[in-house]
């Protein structure tokens, strides 16, 4: 069996040649140019438009797109089909498709006034495309919100008592109401972090010094000062989920400064110091792997490897989710455009790496443990908090902060979702001003708060979230959002006459993802029983069927053009 710290260890040094060579040829082919002005200098307003340095922009990227998947697609993959197939996925698929995706979203958005990646297929097929897809981008930003919502909220509830692994018999218990507490206090720090940067303007090495400390201190103290909401009701989770959606109406409409950046940017920090602890821990203490490699191309959950492999595990490997952050909050802030090869292709190595970490708290499991059949957010918590552990830092605490990880990568999110479905709005029906902000983000939470308070009935007559109902098409979703920008990319990099390798090198990944999620919808509509799932994957399947049809017919057209008929490359 190889040496997990010895894997992880050549896998970082991959990301990082990767990040150096093909990054900068991927920037050469796309012509970044430092002398452009961005959009965020164009259409400056303090609010939306704001040019941002890299470095403070990157922790704000990698926070958003961050969520839970990073961590459950790697962690249910590794559960079903064993950590090798997940491995190489998240390795090679991050550094040759997702990176190369993000990287092109930002730039394709930068490129086209910071326009979403559905107004790419406005421009470069047709007004139809653009809005049809714009309603299906909008009702999935709606379904994240909802199903994270009602993680997060879960996870501000539940309680977490299990013995962690390799801690000679260490029981450790977590209070997910103390979870909650360290959460808001993370969020009061953003707040007066933004003020503390907007009126004092201190370096941002002070403000790094003062304020991600800050965020330990917050985690130390939440458990002691439990946020408990069970006098509110009988389902103090549901109290939960209406509280983080009237944060996410407000934070939507706030100025970027107040909240999105600071946040951002201490969630950034916060989990590079997860990572780096997490990493560090592991690699000192190289603990054995003693999870299946391999354990059949058909799972344990009776799916086939192939494909569902691809679209268990989006962000971390691709996830057509990224697209829409990149399009949508990043690049409006991006300040040069070289900027996007650190935040666009860097950002998406940055998750990679914390899919390893996730799929490594799978590696180190026995079979049959206890904490193998457990959730996603309690495997990673317990293992990031077991190597965190192995350096020294006590186990209660140390879980928690992995607990509070899990939580931070979904929360971040939360409210980035909310202010992309607020540009969409806008873009879509073309009304700007700030009442066209507010309302379109009361209309894109009325559903979600709605929706987070139905159940249904399970298997087994169990009670569970409406929303779980169409659950299993999550994956195949996002899956089909990077195919689908892939397609926009693509349409635009040949419409402008873009070099033949650029081409190539996002053509290629588009037909595999397509191709990944098109048959995962197939299998997936021939094996359910379940009506509402069933609908709804067709739909699924017949919106990619029916775009890529058009962006094909769109190509040959153009091929057929006379050389006269070409047009220029655009700058």
């Amino acid at each position: 069996m190889p040496s997990l710290a010895l894997l992880l260890g050549l896998c970082l040094v991959a990301f990082w040649l990767a990040h150096r060579f093909y990054g900068r040829l991927l920037a050469r082919l796309f012509g970044l140019d430092a002398a452009k002005r961005t959009p965020a200098h164009e259409h400056e307003d303090g609010e939306d438009f704001v040019p941002t340095p890299r470095f403070y922009l990157l922790s704000q990227h990698f926070s958003a797109i961050s969520a839970a998947g990073p961590i459950a697609g790697p962690i249910l993959a590794a559960l079903w089909f064993g950590w090798g197939p997940a491995f190489w996925w998240i390795v090679l698929g991050c550094i040759f498709i997702g990176a190369m995706h993000d990287f092109a979203a930002l730039v394709g958005s930068v490129r086209h006034g910071a326009c979403s990646v559905a107004q790419l297929l406005r421009e470069n097929l047709n007004p139809r495309s653009y809005t049809v897809f714009t309603v299906y981008i909008w009702l999935a930003l709606i379904y994240v919100i909802i199903a994270f919502t009602d993680v997060t909220a879960r996870a501000f509830v539940e309680a977490l008592d299990v013995v962690v692994p390799g801690s000679d018999g260490g029981q450790v218990a977590v209070a997910g109401a103390g979870v909650a507490s360290s959460s808001m206090l993370y969020l009061a720090l953003s707040l007066l972090m933004g003020v503390v940067v907007k009126y004092l303007r201190p370096p941002l090495w002070l403000t790094t010094l003062v304020f991600v400390p800050a965020v330990g201190l917050a985690i130390w103290i939440g458990p002691s000062i439990p946020l408990d909401l069970a006098a509110a009701g009988d389902i103090p989770s549901l109290h939960w989920a209406w509280l983080i959606l009237a944060y996410c109406g407000v934070a939507s409409v706030l100025p970027m400064w107040l909240l999105l950046q600071p946040r951002g940017y201490l969630g950034g920090f916060f989990l590079y110091i997860t990572l780096g602890g997490g990493l560090l821990g592991l690699l000192w203490s190289n603990p054995e792997i003693t999870w299946p490699t391999f354990t059949g191309f058909t799972g344990t959950n009776h799916a086939p490897l192939v494909p569902f492999l691809f679209i268990t595990i989006a962000c971390g490997a691709c996830s057509g989710f990224h697209g829409l952050v990149c399009s949508g909050t990043t690049s409006k802030q991006i300040d040069r455009e070289p900027d996007a090869h650190l935040v666009g292709y860097g950002g998406m190595l940055l998750e990679g790496v914390v899919a390893l970490l996730a799929l490594a708290c799978v590696m180190t499991l026995a079979p049959g443990s206890e904490l193998a059949g457990k959730g996603p957010d309690k495997i990673f918590g317990v293992g990031v908090g077991s190597f965190l552990h192995q350096l020294g830092v006590p186990l209660t605490f140390a879980v928690t902060f992995g607990m509070l990880a899990f939580a931070t990568f979904v929360y971040d999110t939360l409210d980035v979702c909310t202010r992309l479905a607020r540009y969409l709005f806008t873009e879509f029906t073309g009304w700007k001003t700030r009442t066209a902000g507010v309302v379109g983000t009361v209309i894109s939470l009325l559903l979600p708060a709605w929706f987070v308070a139905q159940t249904v009935i399970g298997p087994g007559g169990k009670i569970v979230p409406a929303y779980m109902v169409i659950w299993p098409l999550f994956g195949s979703t996002n899956q089909l959002l990077a195919g689908l920008t892939l397609v926009g990319l693509s349409l635009w990099l040949a419409n402008t006459g873009k070099p033949v390798l650029l081409r190539w090198l996002v053509g290629v990944p588009m037909v595999f993802m397509m191709g990944m999620t098109i048959s995962a919808l197939v299998l997936q509509i021939a094996g359910s029983t379940d009506t509402m799932l069933v609908v709804v994957a067709v739909v699924l399947l017949g919106l990619a069927l029916w775009i890529t049809a058009e962006a094909v017919i769109a190509l040959l057209r153009r091929r057929a053009k006379s050389p006269e008929e070409e047009p220029t490359q655009s700058p």
